[in-house]
């Protein structure tokens, strides 16, 4: 007669085998074949038998996926196998000229091409023990990577165990980790709201999420992969071909790119590179060009490969948006948000129809990422209006005068502090004095979810400040009606109301305060908890980094953040500028709201509504005595979905989480 915990062991066999299949057909194949009840309902069984049979929970558990461990650093793992960069090529002739070096190792002309779109995104390799996801890794200098498991666990798109039937003994996976267009702007869209400097890339963003300490952050963002080569396999017969790889990734489980072409020539290749240039505009992800790859790995094995590069598999871009020229210097320019970004000043080259004689060099860690110094002979790149990027340096044109390029110190703008914070890649100014940043955050500090000062918008905040009359945020609290009538948008009335509206704003609460300052990694909902549980402005500005992340979701960066700007001596001269000028720095005790059924209830709100903003709607769930926060867990009462909702809808669902549209939230509200 079988135990109990046999007859769990089969069942909980059987429900990771259904839900493995399911999350293929969804975040695979896109075809789900279950309603979101039916597969709450499977996950929901199968998190209640390992609950009551610790023992069998197993690292390849579909429950596993987010573990929020916090790891203390990303030890080095070395690739058994080197993971090479490709060649680029650039134009139909670059394309022949790599074959004709390709035919003469072999004696005659490849036998075939595989030829697959390239993603613009993060480089990984996935270790497979028995089937088994034993370790994820970066590419790192390509020697030597990074060990991600516990992020890459986060992404549905990467099995956690292989389908199918017997798996290899040992199968070490090559491919991107990246996020599509949708995903990137919603993530940059949650970044501003929070306070926080949103990505310049999708590339970049991907990198970021890879690298979080905590992985439930890295779950949050919505990455996706897909696979596109093999280093190692063991225990399985090996493939002639690379497309045959291809075509089994799908049966054990791994996505691959959808935009690749199996071809018998190079003819048929150049057909498919002069193609999908059309489009790119249209494709879902971030491609910059297609790689053309040998398909036999017998005729791979022969070419072989130079120090850095396979010969048998080719990067080809287009060509007309590059050209090479020289890095005269780096200066910094100074960001809305205080982000400090290093620019390349270059020699003068024509590139894409335009004479370029600057490129951004986006940060600390691109610049460490290509070896880029001052003096340097570099290829920069321009597509369609973004601003020009160094994307990579010939080191072969060193002569020994080229110099490395330091951090800044200081803000290059005001000379203001210049620092760099815990797990985020740029420096940046803590000066929201900072003349590089005014109007931008003026234009912040007068928003409807700010100060709420009418009337201060764009043209009039550019009119102030190109005048030097307003250059701080307490500048405004001074100013008078002579001062207004001296621009050109205002007569007497208009006048009198702005300056009404200012007077008003000078009652708001603290609350609505430390969300118009911009504090890096302060957002609305952080704005109030900070002053909800600490009352008054001074409280905050002299509280300790451990007082501070006692703060219901202020870890420790958020700590660090808030204690660098209150210890800027800049933020000190004004914040005494604004309280001599009368402005509020105290939060008014909320009032007791027993008797609402909505008190103790958790809102979360996503996509946009019709008839409020969500900011609207948040405030409206705080008055009936709820709370709302960013994220969705177990805890959330409701979550309210408008429309073009983002991944909380699906993590609602999946949590059995209860959802309503604007009608029914408006409906529940209406008391």
């Amino acid at each position: 007669m079988p135990t109990k915990t046999s007859a769990a062991e089969k069942e909980i066999e059987k429900l990771r085998r259904e839900i493995r299949r399911h999350d293929h057909l969804y975040y695979v194949l896109a075809r789900p074949e279950v309603s979101d009840a039916e597969y709450d309902r499977l996950m929901r069984r199968l998190i209640e038998l390992e609950k009551a049979n610790p023992d069998l929970v197993t690292p390849d558990s579909p429950t596993q996926r987010v573990g929020g461990e916090a790891a203390s650093d990303f030890a080095p793992v070395p690739h058994a196998v080197p993971m090479m960069s490709l060649d680029n090529a650039y134009g139909e002739g670059e394309i022949l000229e790599w074959r004709d070096r390709a035919a003469k190792i072999l004696g005659r002309e490849p036998g075939g091409y595989v030829v697959e779109a390239k993603i613009d995104g993060v480089s990984c390799a996935l270790v497979y023990a028995r089937g088994v996801l034993n370790v994820a890794a970066t590419r790192g200098d390509g020697e030597t990577g990074e060990d991600i498991t516990s992020n890459a666990r986060t992404v549905r798109a990467i099995p956690l165990s292989l389908l199918g039937g017997e798996p290899p003994e040992l199968l070490e996976i090559r491919g991107e980790v990246y996020l599509d267009k949708a995903a990137f702007r919603r993530n940059n869209e949650a970044e501003k709201r929070e306070g926080r400097e949103p990505f310049v890339n999708a590339r970049n963003s991907a990198a970021g999420s890879l690298r979080q300490k905590d992985s439930k952050i890295t779950a949050s963002r919505g990455l996706k992969f897909f696979a596109h080569s093999y280093a190692r396999i063991r225990g399985a017969k090996p493939f002639a071909f690379h497309w045959d790889f291809l075509e089994a990734c799908a049966e054990w489980g791994f996505p691959v790119v959808s935009q690749r072409r199996r071809c018998r020539s190079i003819e048929e290749a150049l057909s498919f590179y002069k193609d999908f240039k059309e489009k790119l505009p249209g494709l879902p992800f971030e491609a910059d060009g297609i790689v053309i790859k040998v398909d036999s790995l017998e005729e791979q094995r022969i070419l072989g490969q130079t120090a850095r590069s396979p010969r048998w598999a080719l990067a080809a871009k287009y060509p007309g948006a590059q050209a090479a020229t020289r890095i005269r210097r780096v200066v910094f320019s100074v960001g809305r948000t205080g982000v400090i970004t290093p620019v390349a000043e270059l020699e003068p080259v024509f590139c894409a129809g335009v004479t370029i004689s600057s490129a951004t060099l986006h940060n600390f860690d691109e610049i460490g990422r290509l070896g880029v110094k001052t003096g340097d002979k570099v290829v920069i790149e321009r597509a369609g209006e973004v601003i020009p990027k160094v994307v990579r340096v010939d080191v072969s044109a060193r002569t020994g005068s080229e110099k490395a390029i330091a951090f800044p110190k200081a803000c290059p703008a005001c000379g203001g502090q210049a620092v760099k914070d815990e797990g985020f890649v740029a420096y940046r100014c803590v000066n929201p004095s900072c003349p590089a940043q005014i109007k931008q955050s003026l234009l912040h500090f007068g928003s409807r979810s700010a100060m709420d000062i009418e009337g201060l918008g764009e043209a009039v905040v550019d009119q102030l400040a190109d005048s030097g009359r307003v250059k701080d945020f307490a500048d405004i609290f001074s100013l008078e009606k002579d001062d207004l009538l001296k621009l050109e948008l205002f007569a007497e009335k208009k006048a009198e109301n702005l300056l009404a509206r200012i007077a008003q704003a000078k009652k708001r609460p603290l609350s609505r305060l430390l969300y118009a300052l911009g504090i890096r990694q302060v957002g609305e909902k952080m704005s109030r908890d900070l002053a909800r549980r600490f009352g008054t402005l001074d409280a905050i500005a002299s509280a300790d980094e451990a007082a501070l992340t006692a703060v219901p979701e202020a870890g420790p960066i958020v700590a660090s953040s808030i204690a660098q700007f209150f210890h800027s001596a800049q933020v000190k001269k004004l914040l005494a500028r604004l309280r001599a000028a009368g402005v509020n720095m105290k939060e008014p005790k909320a009032a007791a709201k027993a008797g609402s059924p909505l008190a103790g209830k958790t809102f979360v709100f996503t996509g946009e509504l019709e008839s409020m903003t969500r900011a609207q709607a948040e405030e409206k769930a705080r008055s009936l005595g709820a709370e709302s926060s960013s994220s969705v867990s177990k805890k959330t009462s409701y979550v309210v979905a408008g429309k073009d909702p983002g991944s909380k809808l699906e993590k609602a669902r999946k949590l059995g989480v209860p959802v309503l549209d604007e009608k029914a939230y408006l409906k529940l509200t209406a008391q």
